[in-house]
């Protein structure tokens, strides 16, 4: 054999036979929305959160944090827990927030405003 020779192997011995392999992608799924961006940096997604991820992340903040302030009631915590449940809510928050901001970005979630704004710019 060549060093420029490329060889496969296949489960089958029938050279006939189509393998099973997909071809690798970002997603497990074709975007239904246009894309604006197949892969958006940090910046470009943070920037592009609108009022509902906001919400979205306030809403698990809050929920985490009154969460963590009622698990700790019991032992005596509630300030200790209250905060360790901040934080994880702050995490969770912005973590939910950032993947529908960059799921739009993508194509991946319904994104008529942002096509809207990035083909006027």
């Amino acid at each position: 054999m060549s060093k420029n020779t490329i060889t496969t192997t296949t489960s089958s011995e029938n050279p006939n036979e189509k393998s099973n392999t997909k071809p690798s992608s970002s997603s497990s799924r074709n975007p239904k929305y246009p894309v604006i961006d197949p892969n958006p940096p940090i910046t470009k997604t943070i920037s592009n959160f609108n009022n509902l991820d906001y919400v979205r992340f306030a809403t698990v903040t809050g929920i985490s944090l009154a969460a963590g302030y009622l698990t700790g009631i019991k032992s005596n915590t509630r300030r200790a827990s209250m905060v360790t449940g901040g934080l994880i809510g702050i995490w969770g928050g912005f973590m939910c927030a950032y993947q529908n901001s960059s799921g739009r970005l993508m194509g991946l979630l319904s994104n008529g405003d942002e096509v809207a704004r990035y083909n006027n710019k």
